[in-house]
């Protein structure tokens, strides 16, 4: 009988042995996954960039709530239900559904059927991760380092060689002086100079001189005022400070955002247009700050965040209740390029017709942290590019007639603008 109580004792101790094991060694996996018992975060971010991201930000308000922290307030079998399909809970009546879909102006979710338990699991290991500590510049502030060490270093070098210089300047006057009295003490004689004539009383009596050295002055005077008249209005490189700073490098370049989406009446206007601040709002409903790797040394990350406020007052929108306020204010942006008004430009014409990219007048934008005028936009700069440029006539018919019929008249096959009429006076002035 104490056989069989040893043998049930060393039994029940195995047992606990094993599952304080187990547990530990569930710790540990857990640990190693990065303390996500949910899913693969990494899956998670994929996910959420394709389908969350529209309308949800992981810790802030956006359209709907932030979601960081969203496992706490709600069991999964509840999330599982309301993200496949929220209409349908609130339709069941269900109480925090409906509060919910009141409190965020009464905008429907997206339904998600197509999402999986484990797709769902690792959205939320995504957005129950730790806010990210913003990154610090230590490779750019190393780099400025390295460039004051340089500054530094090479003033040193250049203090030294004008020491120097003026070292050697003394030496010399001393050798002068030393060499001439040593001379006197000799006894020997140095040549008395000749007294010349001041160089301007020679110049004066030469009347060759006089008169090419005016007519040189008369040339090159007139050449630089010419150059001086003809800058008159020619605004190559303004590049005003605008009220709300814009980086075209960022929406341009780095988004890949195409400019007609901005200028939409490019397309089909004279002119390019402003864009409303609508047509920002389409995006920044959703985007409140700029991403951390956004900032530069020149501009910071809270600059930008900073920006966003500004057409944020400027709209009246309000980021926390997601609406607007109905009190807006104007914002004066300063105008870039202007033409005269007696010189007529139709940027459809251009655009649409003629198939010119913006660059080509505008200089690379997508590399502007500042807009500038690119092109000094004379006339002569246009003349120069309508007889350089041939038409495109693939799938362009507007000139397909007259194209057929220039070619023949001057037995070429491609012809340029110039060709096609547009160094007539009357295209552009009117």
């Amino acid at each position: 009988m104490e056989k069989v109580n040893i043998r049930h004792s060393i039994s029940k101790r195995l047992l606990l042995l094993l599952a304080v094991f187990l547990s530990f060694s569930q710790l540990n996996y857990s640990q190693d996954d990065g303390g996500s018992s949910l899913g693969d975060p990494a899956k998670g971010k994929e996910l959420f960039n394709s389908q969350c991201a529209a309308c949800h930000k992981p810790y802030a308000r956006s359209t709907g709530p932030a979601l960081h922290g969203v496992t706490e307030k709600r069991d999964m079998d509840w999330l599982y239900r309301w993200i496949r399909n929220s209409a349908e809970m609130i339709s069941a009546g269900d109480a925090d559904a409906i509060a919910i879909f009141e409190e965020y102006n009464e905008v429907p979710m997206t339904a998600f059927p197509q999402l999986s338990d484990e797709d769902i699991n690792n959205i939320l290991a995504y957005v129950e991760q730790p806010k990210p500590e913003p990154p610090v510049a230590a490779a750019g502030d190393a780099a400025a380092g390295a460039g004051a060490e340089a500054g530094v270093s090479t003033n040193i070098i250049m203090a030294a060689l004008t020491f120097v210089l003026l070292l050697l300047v003394i030496i010399l006057v001393l050798v002068n002086k030393t060499l001439t009295r040593f001379a006197e003490a000799s006894g020997v004689e140095m040549p008395e100079e000749e007294a010349r004539k001041p160089l301007w009383r020679a110049f004066a009596e030469n009347q060759f001189l006089v008169l090419s050295s005016s007519v040189i002055l008369l040339l090159v005077g007139a050449y630089f005022a010419y150059g001086y008249l003809m800058q008159v209005g020619v605004d190559q490189g303004y590049q005003p400070v605008q009220p709300i700073h814009f980086s075209h490098k960022i929406h341009a370049g780095d988004n890949g955002i195409d400019c007609k989406y901005c200028h939409s009446s490019a397309r089909v206007s004279k002119t390019s247009g402003i864009p409303s601040l609508n047509v920002c709002m389409n995006c920044h409903k959703s985007v409140s700050e700029v991403a951390p790797e956004t900032a530069t040394k020149e501009y910071s990350k809270e600059f930008y965040d900073g920006q966003i406020a500004k057409l944020y007052e400027a709209t009246g929108w309000d980021p926390t209740t997601q609406s607007y306020s109905g009190e807006e204010k104007p914002v004066k942006w300063v105008r870039v390029h202007n033409l005269p008004d007696f010189a007529y430009f139709n940027h459809s014409q251009h655009v649409t017709v003629a198939g010119v990219d913006c660059q080509k007048c505008h200089g690379p934008v997508e590399e502007m942290e500042i807009l500038e005028q690119y092109a000094p936009l004379t006339m002569g700069w246009c003349i120069e590019c309508h007889r350089e440029t041939n038409v495109k006539m693939e799938g362009n018919e507007y000139y397909e007639k007259i194209h057929e019929e220039l070619s023949k008249k001057y037995g070429v096959e491609k012809l340029t603008a110039a060709q096609m009429g547009a160094l007539e006076c009357g295209k552009c002035h009117y």
